[in-house]
């Protein structure tokens, strides 16, 4: 039986989080279905467009992602400090934009003195409201809901569109946040849907190499902002051109031509990461497989498991084998 959401999120172990959805029925999420004739290609612009405009209302920020025709792939990072800091006004303000306020909150808004009873049920709200807009469950439904009616519609039917949960990983130190995220951008060329990153429509990766010829990154994704330091901004622990270049040499290793050909000119984020390039390579093609709930070096994830008061996590072998081994 599934574990509760709960039992697999916890903002002491990390903020970052791979989360995946798949349609339940034949009919695409996107793309062309070759049985009816029919394209769907319009839906990868709803929901690439959902999630950022989610992003802009949740303490949550899009680390990578990837519409494919079946399902979609985003990495989120839990912004804790953010939601922390809003006023009391600004949680009203954002939970309005996505859900109706009770009579007591428009009241507040609106300038209305209220008495110490109802500051204390107000509270009460805004709390919940504060817990919810950082929460990733309720990203997720607000995103899978809102495709699901529009799909529903246009397809003429009732009932599910997308399976009964999302998977959900917990990525526990830099290597396996930059190797899923690699794994994530590369979607489109492991299913031979794209050539090359920036020929990868509908991704994190096209839109960071785009803005990136302008030498800008992109405003609704999280930056990346190189390793720690003092007085670190917010953002992904990579420089961009290392990543950028990382996953260029990836994607060339994806071709069937190239796979078990390892050329010597290996990124040099691979060797500060740790990881070896045929265990890197292998991760590009399996990260989502391969591990459960719990992805980082097997210390990382012993110490999830006392944070989540868990005996055992599934993986941690593969965690050992691929993740907390020093490259070679």
């Amino acid at each position: 039986m599934p574990l509760p959401r709960s039992a697999q999120i916890s903002l002491e172990a990390t903020p970052y989080y791979h989360c995946v959805s798949r349609c339940v029925r034949r009919a695409f999420l996107c793309g062309r279905d070759r049985q009816s004739g029919i394209d769907y290609e319009h839906r990868r612009e709803w929901i690439e467009s959902r999630m950022h405009k989610l992003a802009g209302v949740f303490a949550l920020d899009i680390a990578a992602y990837a519409v494919m025709s079946n399902h979609y792939h985003i990495v989120l990072y839990i912004d804790k400090e953010a939601a922390q800091d809003w006023s009391d006004t600004e949680v009203i303000l954002r939970w309005q934009e996505l859900f109706k306020v009770s009579h007591l909150a428009q009241r507040f808004i609106r300038g209305a003195s209220l008495d110490r009873g109802e500051k204390g049920k107000l509270k009460e709200l805004i709390d919940l409201w504060r817990e919810r807009l950082m929460d990733i469950s309720w990203f997720m439904r607000c995103l899978n809901e809102s495709i699901a009616r529009q799909a529903n519609a246009e397809d003429n039917c009732t009932g599910r569109f997308w399976e009964g949960r999302f998977k959900s990983q917990a990525l526990l130190d830099e290597k396996a946040l930059a190797a899923c995220m690699a794994y994530v951008d590369l979607n489109p060329i492991r299913a031979n849907i794209a050539k090359t990153p920036e020929d990868s429509n509908h991704t994190s990766i096209q839109q960071r190499i785009r803005a990136a010829t302008s030498g800008d990154q992109p405003k609704d994704l999280l930056p990346l902002v190189g390793g720690e330091r003092l007085n670190m901004p917010k953002g992904l622990p990579f420089q961009l051109d290392h990543y950028l270049e990382l996953v260029d040499w990836s994607g060339r290793h994806l071709d069937p031509k190239k796979r078990g050909a390892i050329s010597e000119d290996t990124p040099p984020i691979l060797n500060r990461l740790g990881i070896s390039a045929k265990h890197w390579l292998y991760l590009n093609r399996n990260f989502e497989s391969r591990f459960k709930g719990l992805v980082g070096s097997v210390e990382a994830v012993r110490q999830a498991c006392i944070q989540l008061d868990k005996r055992w996590a599934h993986g941690v072998s593969d965690c050992q084998r691929f993740l907390s081994a020093p490259s070679s």
